[in-house]
């Protein structure tokens, strides 16, 4: 239960030398990691199964409950990026409030949320480029876009067994070889593919607004079917639980607090920037998409967006929006693998992990064997083994450290009250309380599988800190 001292974390922020990150992030590299996070495929997927199923046209309301649940979580964010400059998020955050043991426990799970999402990611990331290739009639060899766990039928009724998802490990190499060369190159690529794809965004709102059906609007609030979520204030509720997934991310700016210049300034600014801005996109493309077509459309459509460009004379919006895709699963594979080396970086430094996993490249200043090490992991996650078996990562994970950075906030408020904040959470206790509240019943209402993965994955991570961390640990 030993725990870092603020004094001590803010010194280590304060460090120059050869053992620390280069700064070279601002607050619009900032907002733009977290845009490129946030906005991924799961935009254009989970806003129709919401409508559909939960809110109908007000699904636009369920993303203002989304949003208002996950600034909770950011504001007290906020505070400890501002207060706590230093790499490592919500790991570095429960070392200096709830202890070690308990720092332990959240940098584990945030490996399991960046590391395992980023295979399963760049495996989605694979076939849609298959997808998106096949629409200028060019076609891959099968065998090289599945893993050897997994068949393709031919349109010949041929069986095959697939070799490698060669594209998908293709993806982690290169997303690896930029992350290396620097965050400020990484911030520059990223910047440019949010820009690209939050350009498909508007083009899709600018363009379908002008064909919306106001007949679609009605009624605006479905009428409950008289269970609970289906539709009526609870299925806007509900429908909240399922586009709440679409935020998550705004977190891993966090983790570049030591990457940082002005991280006082600029880290509420990259964390609450990222947010607002994405709830705005995501009321106006729920409107829209619900404009275009009735939300009945959406009842089992794997490709709602679709369905809503059919309505409007633009199809070659279809391949824009796969092209979006595509561009989207690149930064967020970019960003989970920044997050996971810099949580990486963050234990090893403290000896949780071996030191291997906190040197710095003499050039670019950058955790350059952690980049290579996982790289080797997740890139054989990728090409060896199907998305069925690696899963859909939940946010389990990642409300986890919502609740521990809440709780963190309380506690450092009570116990240190008169240390320096350059951002307050307002509104104390209530915002952190909320915080807390919200994101464990979204915790409880996930799937026992989900808890039983979480668990099994803890486990190892508590042997491995008793075999090796709690023994080289350096504040001990």
């Amino acid at each position: 239960m030993i725990k870092k001292s603020i004094r001590l974390l803010q010194q280590e922020a304060a460090e120059s030398g050869d053992h620390t990150l280069k700064r070279s992030l601002g607050a619009i590299n900032l907002v733009a990691i977290g845009i490129g996070v946030i906005i991924g495929a799961g935009l254009f997927s989970l806003t129709g199964i919401a409508a559909a199923n939960n809110a109908g046209p007000a699904v636009t309301l369920s993303f203002l409950v989304a949003a208002l649940g996950c600034a909770f979580s950011a504001l007290c964010y906020a505070e400890f990026a501002a207060m706590v400059p230093v790499s490592g998020s919500a790991y570095t955050y429960a070392y200096a409030t709830l202890g070690e043991f308990f720092a332990w426990i959240i940098g584990w799970d945030l490996v399991l949320e960046y590391s395992v999402g980023a295979a399963t990611v760049g495996i989605s990331w694979s076939q849609y480029l298959v997808r998106f290739l096949g629409e200028f009639g060019l076609h891959l060899p099968p065998q090289l876009v599945k893993s050897p766990f997994e068949t393709l039928t031919l349109q010949s009724g041929e069986i095959i067994r697939g070799w490698i998802n060669l594209p998908a490990v293709l993806i982690i190499l290169l997303v690896t070889a930029i992350i290396i060369r620097g965050t400020k190159g990484s911030a520059l690529f990223n910047a440019i593919v949010v820009a690209l794809k939050v350009g498909v965004v508007l083009v899709f709102i600018a363009l379908g607004w002008k064909y919306i059906d106001p007949a679609n609007y009605h009624p605006y609030i479905p009428a409950n079917t008289g269970t609970f979520g289906e539709f009526g204030w609870s299925g806007i509720l509900r429908g909240a639980g399922v586009v709440f997934f679409v935020f998550i991310g705004f977190d891993i700016v966090a983790t570049m607090a030591q990457e940082t210049k002005n991280p006082k300034k600029n880290m509420p600014i990259g964390i609450l920037g990222s947010l607002i801005i994405c709830t705005v996109l995501f009321v106006l493309f729920g409107y829209v998409l619900t404009g275009l077509s009735n939300y009945r459309e959406f009842v089992n459509n794997a490709a709602p967006v679709a369905t809503a460009i059919a309505k409007t004379p633009y199809k070659w919006l279809g391949i824009a929006i796969i092209l979006a895709i595509l561009i989207g699963y690149t930064s967020v594979i970019l960003v989970d693998l920044l997050g996971q080396s810099r949580v990486f970086y963050s234990m090893s430094r403290d000896g949780l992990l071996p030191p291997v996993f906190s040197r710095l490249h003499q050039r670019f200043r950058t955790p350059s064997r952690s980049n290579i090490v996982l790289c080797i992991f997740i890139a054989l996650f990728a090409g060896f083994v199907p998305i069925s078996v690696v899963g859909e990562m939940t946010s389990i994970g990642t409300l986890l450290a919502f609740v521990m950075v809440c709780l963190g906030v309380l506690i450092l408020r009570k116990q240190q009250p008169d240390l320096p904040r350059p951002f307050k959470t307002p509104f104390m206790p209530v915002v952190p309380i909320l915080g807390i509240v919200t994101c464990l019943i979204m915790m409880v209402s996930l799937p026992a599988g989900t808890w039983i993965r979480l668990i099994s994955w803890l486990l190892i991570g508590i042997v491995i800190y008793f075999g090796y961390g709690r023994k080289h640990s350096r504040l001990r």
